[in-house]
Parts: C-alpha cells; sequence; structure tokens
C-alpha cells in the first residue's frame, strides 16, 4: 500500500499517450458479424457462415427496416465511425460484402 493512485494509472499526469484505433479488416469483420449475430439474432454460427455474397436486407427475414437503423447505430458505437444520412443507400444493405466494404471505407477514413 501506499503507492498512490498513480501506480493504479496507465499514465502518470504529463505522460499521456493517445493512440489512435487501428482495425485491421479481419477485427472489422469480426466486429460486423457479432454486431449482426446480436442484432438480428443470427447466432454465432449463421454469422460467421456469411459470404461476401450473402444477401442482407430482403434476404434475411430478420433483416428489416428497423433493423437497419438499429445496425447503423450499432456500427458507429463498435467500429468508432460516424455515419451521415447521404452516405446510406440500399445497395449498402444488398449483401454482406457490401455492408464490409462499406464498414471498412469508413473505418479507414
Amino acid at each position: 500500500m501506499g503507492a498512490g493512485i498513480e501506480s493504479l494509472c496507465a499514465f502518470h499526469a504529463g505522460e499521456r499517450h493517445v493512440t489512435e484505433p487501428t482495425h485491421q479488416p479481419f477485427g472489422v469483420d469480426a466486429t460486423l458479424r457479432a454486431l449482426l449475430a446480436d442484432i438480428l439474432g443470427l447466432g454465432d454460427e449463421r454469422a460467421a457462415a456469411l459470404t461476401a455474397d450473402s444477401g442482407l436486407f430482403g434476404a434475411l427475414p430478420e433483416f428489416d427496416s428497423m433493423a437497419v437503423a438499429t445496425v447503423l447505430t450499432e456500427m458507429e458505437d463498435r467500429l468508432g465511425i460516424i455515419i451521415d444520412d447521404d452516405e446510406i443507400d440500399g445497395e449498402i444493405f444488398e449483401t454482406y460484402g457490401n455492408l464490409l466494404a462499406f464498414s471498412l471505407r469508413k473505418v479507414n477514413g
């Protein structure tokens, strides 16, 4: 004991090092799959089985118009991105590959 609060912190006052989060493509892919598994209730196996050509909106009954808004909000939260309304079109949600490509573009800025 007696070490003080400084010993519990990863940095001392004046020595802060802020690093930007780095996302590798597989990290974005894994995050997106987990997000879809959670939001749509697909489960891990169905989410893992998605391919670039897997249909989403209109192909998965779970992926309805209400789910789109939730998916977008969760993408912002989990990927640390901001999605503007004018960036969204139906093509993004046609396939998993399109959604992943959009996500990667946003993350890599």
